[in-house]
């Protein structure tokens, strides 16, 4: 399926265009059939003669309408753009095809409508004054088809054209991030809130749970509806009506965006290209009241020009726009930029970076992941795809980096680790891409959460206190000289474990949980301090301290006097 908008000027027959090729009337209201005028934005689909789908999107044509316009072809694959031979190429015309371009639609075709009502001499002068003024545009190669939409002749030339458009433009990309930017919200009697959009960017779920942004909804998918029939699963690329649970009709609107909950960034601010209309009479600055066309979404925003104070007409620079709401956005998404107390559209262009973080003064955005990591440092590799839409490998462990910066990091941890003690180098003291970094390190040993060159002989390796402990089995005795950095080192190594001013070696407590497997397995119900004591041999000193560890590890647990299997009650030898 394809998505097609209509445009052109006000009266020059795109409602009635539509209808011709689909059956469908798409001016919905009462007051758009008594004027003659499309108000809001309409739908209609019909069966091209290939068999191909297409869904279009009729937009109105008058000025004072324009934001609805705007909001109907941000996502659509091509347009059908409409000039009546009647009138020639207007006003809107123009603005028309500069938003399209704008917009960085590539593809589309051009319907010269009310050829019944001129001679063939006027046609042949309309004809020639739209290519003159699509030249150098993406239409400049586009097909000229004139049509009477009320009497049939040229539609099927159309309908053919139609075909030859849908096969030449390339089907909506599935990046497994879908984005639906709601242009109609409605409560449907017995269904709760439907809503409506262009589905881009992957695929949508029945029965999946949504967010929806701004405003931070989430919502469950109850069915999905594209051209009339209900599916459990629709592609991007398509119109699609969602039913929604979780959210009121009049929480959400126009302008809305419903995306996957854990495959999107907000963003209440990004730099931008901004591609100025060589139209202007003026250069574009942070003055002025601004509006932006984002999606379906209109909203005021601040402008500030980046590497520049102002930018001319018929220029290229960056932006930094400042936005009301936080949206779901990727570098890649194409915006308008209007100025309303002129009422004049400013220019527009492409997403850069939805979260700069370089002061406005020394920003110069692009789009390549080099630059977001040059500016951050390091990035979380699952940080990075969000801010970019790109999945790239980790330079090391999670993390995103430059050559330069891993190499400085290198350099610094190994020269900590060199110049530790000789106990090593404890890596809590680092951060976290920093401790992914030792793992890169040659010539090292790490063992216990310290680090030390391999070369250093651990001095803890075979300590003899620890070898008295494990002599001592269940009843060891301190020696009178007991060195308490070795004990602090052995105790922190899980060698030696410290319980009520005793010391046990590691392989005493697991020699007691056995023994207390073996009390349990006589007995179930449990076992008294004075049963584990004569099983032991040793005496109440050492068979309370014994226990309490056996209870502190889930070995046992305390019942009363007795103690009963807890859930790390090893099995018996």
């Amino acid at each position: 399926m394809r998505v097609v908008a209509t445009a052109g000027h006000v009266d020059h027959g795109k409602s009635s265009l539509v209808l011709a090729l689909t059956g469908t009337d798409p001016d919905r209201f009462e007051e758009e059939k008594r004027r003659g005028l499309t108000i809001d934005l309409g739908f209609a689909h019909t069966r091209l003669p290939s068999g191909a789908g297409v869904s279009f999107v009729d937009v109105p044509g008058h000025v004072r309408f324009l934001r609805n316009m705007l909001a109907g072809v941000g996502g659509v694959d091509a347009c059908l753009f409409v000039v009546a031979a009647t009138e020639g190429w207007k006003p809107q015309s123009e603005e028309h095809l500069r938003i399209l371009e704008l917009l960085g639609l590539r593809h589309g075709l051009i319907a010269l409508t009310k050829r019944d009502l001129v001679d063939d001499e006027w046609l042949e002068i309309a004809m020639l004054e739209v290519v003159d003024h699509v030249a150098g545009t993406f239409l400049e190669s586009a097909p000229v088809i004139a049509v009477d939409s009320l009497g049939g002749t040229g539609l099927d030339d159309l309908l053919a054209a139609l075909d030859v458009l849908i096969a030449d433009t390339p089907p909506s990309a599935d990046r497994q991030r879908p984005r639906l930017w709601i242009d109609r919200v409605f409560a449907a009697k017995g269904s709760g809130t439907v809503v409506t959009g262009t589905l881009t960017g992957g695929r949508l779920h029945h029965d999946e749970t949504v967010a929806i942004e701004p405003g931070g909804h989430t919502a469950r998918i109850r069915s999905i509806q594209t051209l009339g029939s209900t599916v459990d699963i629709i592609d991007a690329g398509n119109r699609v009506a969602l039913n929604l649970n979780g959210v009121g009709h009049d929480e959400i609107g126009r302008g809305h965006a419903v995306t996957t909950t854990d495959r999107w960034r907000t963003s209440d601010r990004f730099d931008a290209s901004l591609d100025v209309l060589a139209s202007l009479d003026h250069e574009v600055s942070r003055r002025g009241a601004y509006l932006a066309y984002i999606g379906s979404r209109e909203l005021p925003v601040k402008v500030r020009v980046l590497g520049a104070d102002t930018l001319a007409p018929g220029t290229s620079g960056a932006v930094r726009l400042f936005l009301p709401d936080a949206l779901p956005l990727l570098p890649g998404d194409r915006y308008v930029l209007r100025e309303s107390g002129r009422d004049e559209t400013i220019g527009g262009g492409e997403v850069l970076d939805i979260a700069p973080v370089t002061r406005a003064s020394k920003a110069r955005p692009d789009r390549s992941i080099e630059r977001v990591v040059a500016e951050r440092g390091w990035v979380d590799v699952d940080e990075l795809d969000l801010l970019t839409g790109k999945a790239v490998e980790p330079t090391v462990g999670r993390w995103v980096t430059t050559p330069a910066l891993l190499a400085e990091t290198q350099q610094r941890v190994l020269a900590a680790i060199e110049a530790a003690d000789e106990l090593g180098f404890d890596l809590a003291g680092l951060n976290e891409h920093e401790r992914a970094v030792v793992d890169t390190l040659e010539g090292l040993t790490v063992e216990a959460g310290r680090a030390r060159p391999a070369d250093v002989i651990d001095p803890f390796a075979d300590h003899p206190l620890a070898d008295q402990i494990l002599a001592g089995g269940f009843a060891p005795e301190l020696p009178s000289d007991l060195d308490r950095v070795a004990v602090r080192e052995l105790t922190r190594r899980g060698v030696l474990i410290e319980r009520d001013k005793l010391l046990f070696h590691q392989n005493a407590i697991a020699a007691a949980a056995q023994v207390a497997a073996e009390l349990l397995a006589t007995d179930p119900a449990g076992f008294t301090v004075a049963q584990f004591r004569d099983r032991t041999g040793v005496s109440r000193k050492y068979a309370l301290p014994l226990v309490a560890e056996l209870d502190a590890r889930g070995i046992t647990r305390r019942r009363d006097d007795f103690r009963i299997a807890g859930p790390r009650l090893p099995q018996l030898d």
